[in-house]
């Protein structure tokens, strides 16, 4: 059992506490945090948490409880000062996506954690799903061969769906794309060179900022991806990780992942077609932790193990899937201009 305390008990950290953190069986809670009272005291009648494993700061936590990982679950700009703290205190770490708000901060936290010998993961959970696992299987074992041209489309109509961060900077590239952009690395077992986006914001748009945006991204392999993505779309929607074609030398793969809309619910689905054949489906495996859990067991399991599995998260590898959502805005800013990912790693 992996002794656990989890910081942030907002409206995400809530869903955390309520819906994943009790699937998954080799985590055990001994502490949860927040600063404000009234969050705590949520857990507490809603919840029925123990009053004594509640505190309301994690140093309060770490003296009054034994644990060996932190989960952190709070806004984006407190990522950085929590996880920096955690890590400090000798805990491991778990952290929701984007792990801290700068290049420069996120390489300090990749530091600190290689200093103390610990585990630090984003919880990266559109990687824990049947069909993007397949795809990279699929691209790995170059059953089409090489990969000549990847097509993907995401189509959301925020208005219509709840969205409510109206006022949130680059909703589209920070808030939505990094899902997509992490896929692409995890998929292709390969990192962006460089990028060239464009994004805008339509008329009668409720956003503060470009909800909508294009993007061109060259791979270090040479793969080239055609990424399009929308807030405002009155196109078929999409499921959450987007429509994804893989034209290979050889052949094509279509998958799509995350089929969650409006309460319902639908599998993932991939499906290949060798050139000038019939397309065929393709049965996906089963996995047994998926999404959010999937990020929460896997980080339970390198700290029970001290062993690393294949596309793990870690913050190392994940500062290129920051570095490419910091290059696609700083594109976007420069009207399209092409961005090296080494310039936004420096």
């Amino acid at each position: 059992m992996v002794k656990a305390i989890q910081v942030g008990l907002g409206h995400w950290g809530f869903s955390w506490t309520k819906e994943v953190i009790p699937k998954v069986p080799s985590i055990h809670m001994v502490g949860y945090v927040d600063a404000n009272p009234d969050a705590v005291k949520r857990v507490q009648t809603e919840l029925g948490i123990d009053e004594k494993r509640c505190f309301l700061s994690l140093e309060e936590a770490a003296k009054g409880t034994e644990a060996d990982l932190v989960i952190a679950t709070l806004r984006t700009e407190a990522h950085y000062p929590v996880v920096k703290q955690a890590l400090e205190l000798g805990f491991n770490v778990l952290v929701e996506k984007p792990f801290a708000s700068t290049i420069s901060q996120a390489k300090e936290l990749v530091a600190l954690a290689e200093a103390h010998n610990r585990i630090l993961m984003v919880s990266q959970n559109y990687r824990f799903q049947p069909a993007p696992i397949a795809a990279a299987e699929l691209i790995g074992a170059q059953k089409f061969g090489p990969v000549n041209l990847v097509s993907i489309e995401f189509r959301r109509h925020a208005p219509s769906q709840g969205y409510r961060y109206w006022d949130m900077p680059d909703p589209l590239l920070a808030d939505m794309s990094i899902h997509h952009f992490d896929l692409m690395r995890m998929v292709l077992n390969d990192n962006p060179k460089r990028v060239s986006c464009r994004t805008w914001n339509p008329a009668a748009s409720p956003f503060g900022h470009h909800p909508i945006g294009v993007a061109t991204v060259e791979f270090e392999k040479g793969t080239i991806v055609s990424y399009r993505g929308s807030w405002m779309s009155s196109g078929p929607v999409t499921p959450w990780a987007g429509e994804w074609t893989m034209d290979c030398s050889e052949g094509e793969i279509w998958w799509t992942s995350r089929d969650h809309f409006m309460g319902k619910a639908g599998p993932d689905r991939l499906m290949t077609r060798a050139r000038d054949a019939q397309p065929e489906a393709v049965t996906l495996a089963p996995i047994e932790f998926a999404d959010r859990t999937g990020t929460l067991a896997a980080v339970a399991k390198v700290i029970e193990s001290g062993s690393i599995p294949a596309r793990f998260s870690s913050g190392a590898d994940n500062l290129h899937s920051l570095a490419l959502v910091q290059a696609t805005i700083l594109s976007a800013s420069r009207d399209g201009e092409w961005v090296e990912i080494a310039e936004v790693m420096a």
